[in-house]
């Protein structure tokens, strides 16, 4: 260890439950075929819901509203297992495509949807894409909501987000206004859909053997055990695509690993970003010029 002489991690396992959302708002599908991948999300669902019970891991479920309405019993069996749910956009819209007016719209639909299906009103939010317009931050703030889980300034510490960021060719980068939004920050490494994912015309993409993904999880693991000692590490996963029963074998695996260390326990997202708030006011980055 070096900054702490006593573990504390926290691992927040995420689950975006897109089933067939993001087929048809990212991906633009227009194959029965390759839209019915969706329909395994709520058997992924059922088999994660039980792994997590298991492991009296609390987790995070980001959830589009159009999958709410679609499979209700599903996000029914997530709220009462007392999992957080967060939003997720309507069906899966990337906001960066969007003008103010349709960002909000889907926002509110969104919000209305997990409010009807799950009797939730999200706090916690994660873009479609992790693609944020340069209107996203100002709408979490203006609905309430507490954080985003869409960026990728750092890895096992949240920080706060900002708006009125500034860039060009030509002129140094401009550091924006921090906002009281705090960001829990992904990254693609420790996302499952790259690995496992496999859509025709995107070369070095998908159908990677679970090994791969288990070495690069523990080993971002066992940097932050090992090196820092303090932290959260936030896993991101896809109901559709983990749920396969190669792929939960090994996330079964990857639980032991973890549940073996001491010091760690596992977290829902909004509860590590109230417990991190605490004593903190919103500012930049400690490596902010």
């Amino acid at each position: 260890m070096t900054a702490y002489t006593q573990p504390d991690i926290k691992i927040a396992l995420t689950f975006d439950f897109d089933s067939y959302t993001n087929w048809i708002g990212s991906v633009g599908a227009s194959s029965p075929s390759m839209i019915s991948r969706g329909e395994f999300g709520p058997v992924g669902v059922r088999r994660i819901l039980a792994l997590l019970a298991e492991y009296q891991a609390p987790a995070t479920f980001f959830i589009p509203g159009a999958t709410a309405i679609t499979y209700p019993r599903a996000v029914l069996a997530i709220r009462e297992a007392a999992h957080e749910i967060g939003h997720h956009g309507w069906i899966h819209e990337n906001p960066v495509n969007l003008s103010l007016d349709e960002e909000r719209g889907i926002l509110e639909r969104g919000i209305e949807a997990l409010q009807k299906v799950a009797q939730v009103r999200p706090v916690g939010y994660r873009s479609p894409s992790w693609d944020n317009s340069p209107n996203t931050v100002n709408l979490l703030l203006e609905y309430g909501f507490e954080y985003e889980s869409s960026l990728m300034g750092n890895d096992f510490e949240p920080y706060w987000c900002r708006v009125g960021d500034k860039w060009s060719k030509t002129e140094p980068y401009e550091f924006g206004e921090p906002t009281s939004l705090i960001e829990m920050p992904v990254a693609w490494h420790l996302d499952d859909w790259p690995y496992f994912e496999y859509i025709p015309g995107r070369e070095g993409q998908g159908l990677r053997p679970p090994s791969v993904v288990l070495e690069i999880w523990k080993g971002d693991f066992d940097y932050l055990y090992q090196q820092v000692g303090h932290g959260v590490l936030i896993i991101t996963m896809h109901p559709q695509a983990i749920g396969r029963g190669h792929r939960m074998l090994m996330l079964k695996e990857f639980l032991e690993y973890i549940v073996a260390h001491p010091g760690v326990r596992f977290t829902s997202c909004i509860d590590y970003a109230r417990e991190w708030r605490v004593g903190k006011k919103p500012e930049l980055p400690i490596d902010a010029g």
